[in-house]
């Protein structure tokens, strides 16, 4: 599965096991194979629709690592718009950051902005629910 997607890398204080729990895609057709393996499943996925120039993403960044690490049952991803527009498109994403919370297949919630209460919140809800 490896060959599917590369590491969100982080700052350079975190460690690679830790940065590895962070899905990121670089092609519409690695993420479409991703997401068609885990729409059949019960897990809860949390995608982070972010871009490189987007201040309040990279705000987001270490929380969103934090959470992979805490929280090993959800799947984390993240997409860059800029990188994937016509994914972005398909999830109506219009401001960055977005996260989409999913499971089967399903957006459950999302959250527009840099709230790190709210996503935590929503991810504690659903993850097991």
């Amino acid at each position: 599965m490896g060959a599917l997607f590369s590491a969100f890398h982080g700052s350079s204080s975190e460690s690679s096991s830790e940065s590895s729990l962070v899905l990121s895609f670089h092609s519409e057709a690695e993420w479409l194979k991703h997401f068609d393996s885990i729409k059949e499943t019960d897990q809860l996925m949390v995608i982070d629709f972010h871009a490189t120039w987007c201040a309040p993403c990279r705000f987001m960044e270490p929380l969103l690592i934090e959470l992979a690490s805490e929280h090993r049952e959800v799947v984390f991803v993240k997409i860059d718009v800029d990188e994937l527009k016509e994914v972005a498109r398909k999830w109506t994403v219009d401001a960055m950051p977005t996260f989409v919370l999913v499971k089967k297949g399903e957006e459950i919630n999302r959250i527009i902005g840099a709230s790190k209460d709210e996503l935590l919140d929503q991810i504690r809800k659903h993850k097991s629910s």
